[in-house]
């Protein structure tokens, strides 16, 4: 599988569905493994400040091809990679971002989830992957 526009929209699609069953609007970003924006969806009702932070989130994971909030541990003062949140045209690492694989399991791109408790972006983020 490769991050078509066909696979995109699936992705979304599959996102906003997720998002609606639990009572959340949310924004929804997927973006290449070179963390260029693929597709991007603000439901309705969602609002405007999470369009920045969902495609932060998924950059965040494609560019590393690691989920946003695994680096969130490392990111914090007194981690490994502070200050890494302030490289790359500012990226985010809280939950909500996620890697998308291929069937080889190659990173192909990334998902970031915005809008809910950064719990519920996470949650819906991973049931998008199947990693719930």
């Amino acid at each position: 599988m490769s991050l078509s526009q066909s696979v995109t929209q699936e992705i979304i699609a599959k996102a906003q569905h997720i998002a609606t069953e639990h009572g959340f609007a949310v924004c929804i970003s997927v973006v290449d493994d070179s963390g260029l924006l693929r597709g991007f969806l603000r439901m309705d009702g969602a609002a405007a400040g999470p369009i920045d932070v969902s495609i932060k989130k998924a950059r965040t994971a494609a560019l590393f091809r690691t989920d946003s909030i695994d680096l969130g541990a490392q990111a914090r003062p007194d981690g490994a990679i502070y200050t890494l949140e302030a490289t790359n045209g500012g990226l985010i690492s809280f939950g909500g971002g996620v890697v998308l694989h291929d069937a080889q399991g190659n990173a192909i791109g990334a998902l970031g989830i915005a809008g809910a408790t950064v719990d519920a972006d996470q949650q819906i983020a991973l049931q998008v992957v199947d990693r719930h």
